[in-house]
C-alpha cells in the first residue's frame, strides 16, 4: 500500500487544549509524534487570528490555520504550498489570507439589532477586557487578543430554548449563519468545513495521496467532522459528547475527554496508517 499523506484538522478549546486551563500538556507525546513525522497540524478555531498565533509559537506550529470558525484561512507566504492560491486570496502579514466571512461590524450590528429587539445577549465587542478574562477565564493579555475579532462575534445569551430558536431565525432572515461552541456564535456565510474543504483541495494538488483527520468537540465542528476522512469527536469535561457529532458516520469517540483524548486519538490512528 501506498504512503498516505496525513493532515490533521483540529479544533482547539475543549479538543487540543483543555477546558479550563488552556493546556495542552496531555497531547504532548502525540504533539511530538505529529512535529517527527511532518504532518500538517492545521488549526481550526473560532478563536482569533491574534489567539491562534499565541497558540501556534507554544505549539511550534507553522502549518496553515483557519481563524473565528472558518472566517479566514491563513497560510504562511513561506510554506511550502507551491501552488497557485484561490482566486481573491490576499497578502496581509506574511500570510496569504483567503477571506470567507463577513466582516466583523456587521455583525456587531446584527448584535445590536438583537439586543434592540429585546433579547438578552451580550457579545464579546460588548465586554471590557477585564469582563472577558472573568468570563472565559484567560489571563487578561490573552482576553485582549481575543477581542481582536475579524469574522465572528461570539456572545452569551439569557432566556428560554424558545427565545433562542427566535433569535436563531432572525440571525438567519438578516442572511447570517449561527452557531455554538462554548459561547453563541454570529458568522458570515462561512464554517469550518468549507475552510476544510479549500485547504484539502491545496493539499491534494501537492499530494497525491491524502488522509484527512478531524478533531473537534462541539456544535461548531460539525461541518468541519463531515469533510474529513477520519472525524474524532473529543469527549467533554462531563462525560458527554456533543450529540450532533455522534450522528456523523464513521465517528471515533474518544474514551478521555480534552488533550488526553486527542493525544489517545492521534496515537491510535497513527498507528493504524
Amino acid at each position: 500500500m501506498s504512503m498516505k499523506n496525513i493532515i490533521i484538522y483540529t479544533d482547539l478549546d475543549g479538543t487540543l487544549l483543555e477546558h479550563k486551563t488552556y493546556s495542552f500538556d496531555d497531547a504532548s507525546e502525540a504533539l511530538r509524534l505529529v512535529r517527527m513525522k511532518k504532518i500538517p497540524l492545521i488549526i481550526v478555531s473560532s478563536k482569533t487570528r491574534a489567539e491562534i498565533e499565541y497558540y501556534r509559537k507554544k505549539l511550534q506550529n507553522n502549518d496553515p490555520f483557519v481563524s473565528e470558525n472558518g472566517g479566514g484561512i491563513f497560510i504562511p507566504s513561506d510554506y511550502h504550498l507551491d501552488i497557485p492560491l484561490p482566486e481573491g486570496a490576499e497578502k496581509i502579514n506574511g500570510y496569504y489570507l483567503i477571506k470567507i466571512g463577513t466582516e466583523y461590524s456587521k455583525l456587531r450590528e446584527i448584535l445590536k439589532k438583537l439586543q434592540r429587539d429585546g433579547f438578552n445577549v451580550k457579545g464579546f465587542g460588548d465586554m471590557t477586557e477585564e469582563e472577558l478574562a472573568r468570563l472565559t477565564s484567560l489571563p487578561p493579555h490573552e482576553a485582549s487578543l481575543c477581542k481582536k475579532r475579524d469574522f465572528d462575534e461570539p456572545f452569551v445569551f439569557y432566556g428560554s430554548e424558545e427565545e433562542l430558536n427566535a433569535l436563531i431565525e432572525l440571525v438567519k432572515e438578516h442572511g447570517y449563519n449561527y452557531t455554538a461552541g462554548v459561547y453563541h456564535h454570529i458568522t458570515g456565510n462561512n464554517d469550518k468545513g468549507k475552510a476544510v474543504e479549500i485547504l484539502t483541495t491545496l493539499y491534494k494538488s501537492l499530494f497525491k495521496n491524502i488522509l484527512t483527520v478531524g478533531l473537534g468537540d462541539s456544535l461548531n465542528d460539525l461541518e468541519m467532522l463531515k469533510k474529513v476522512d477520519i472525524p474524532v469527536v473529543i469527549k467533554k469535561p462531563d462525560g458527554s459528547y456533543d450529540n450532533e457529532l455522534l450522528k456523523i458516520e464513521g465517528i471515533i469517540k474518544t474514551v478521555e475527554p480534552g488533550p488526553k483524548g486527542w493525544q489517545q486519538a492521534i496515537k491510535k490512528i497513527l498507528n493504524m496508517v
